[in-house]
């Protein structure tokens, strides 16, 4: 006997329907602002909403003013990508020839904006980078290094760790967007991995020190940079001191430290202040969006 969906109570009922109007509402109103050229096709691809991630590709391309069916069938024959693919199912290499075909095909192609949040010690930017790491519309960038893992650090996931002289050649290649040395050992950030996130419509973003930030200032005048404020001095001493572990030496060090990048922060372009780690988050990404679209 064949097996049967569910019965659903009246309750049940209601709510499905509700959830399905929300779905078709959120794909009319994206396909929308594509048509009228409000956002592009990579940015509406990196919508993380579940209505969204579900839609077809070839139903988002056929929105796309200038595309249309025939086109669009066209674009993702030439890509690889198959009539059935859903935004969801899309991978790295499929994005990138969908891209290569936008570009080919003389559709306007977004880069994603490039965002640099810095700020003292112990204000909490690695649990805002945490927080928006598997947001669809973000590529947290990871860094080079040549100080030996930690424990629980992974290699590709916390930092890339390679050797001095790999560091070296890389320098050599101008392959670093940034790079910087501190307590011993080097930290970078690749040019190419930048690039290439932004190239498929990703918001990249580095947390680095301050003095990595004011490399990619001049090196990238239009990346946007971002200070993370504590919400008083007296809450970010708190935060510095409560570590059982750290002498007292390391402690007033550290505090040290704190005052002078805290007199750094006007030389950013926006000053964000972390009452609240998802507020944080949702104002960062207001703030990419916001450059990318200036800068398109």
């Amino acid at each position: 006997m064949a097996n049967r969906p569910p019965d659903l109570s009246p309750q049940e009922r209601k709510a499905a329907g509700e959830k399905a109007v929300a779905s078709r509402r959120e794909r009319a109103e994206i396909k929308a602002a594509l048509t009228s050229g409000e956002i592009g096709i990579f940015e509406a691809i990196n919508d993380g909403r579940q209505s969204i991630q579900r839609m077809r590709v070839s139903e988002l391309l056929d929105a796309a003013p200038g595309i249309g069916p025939r086109r669009a069938f066209t674009i993702m024959s030439k890509a690889g990508i198959s009539d059935t693919r859903r935004i969801a199912g899309l991978g790295k290499h499929q994005l990138q020839r969908l891209r290569g075909e936008m570009i080919l095909n003389k559709v306007p192609v977004n880069q994603g904006a490039l965002i640099v949040m810095s700020g003292p010690g112990g204000v909490g930017k690695s649990t805002i980078t945490a927080h928006l790491r598997n947001h669809p519309a973000v590529w947290v960038s990871t860094s080079v290094t040549t100080r030996e893992p930690r424990e629980n650090e992974r290699d590709g996931r916390d930092y890339h760790f390679i050797t001095d002289e790999k560091f070296d050649q890389l320098i050599a290649n101008n392959e670093f967007l940034e790079w910087a040395e501190f307590a011993g050992a080097r930290y970078g950030t690749l040019k190419g991995a930048v690039e290439s996130a932004r190239n498929l419509g990703k918001h990249v973003l580095l947390e680095i020190e301050i003095a990595g930030a004011r490399q990619i200032r001049r090196a990238e005048p239009q990346a946007l940079l971002v200070f993370i404020s504590p919400p008083s001095w007296e809450d970010l001493v708190e935060r510095l001191t409560s570590r059982g572990t750290d002498s007292v030496e390391r402690r007033a060090a550290r505090l040290a430290l704190a005052e002078e990048e805290m007199a750094c922060a006007g030389e950013f372009d926006e000053v964000l202040i972390n009452h609240q780690v998802e507020e944080v988050a949702l104002a960062l990404l207001s703030l990419a969006t916001s450059r990318a679209n200036r800068l398109s």
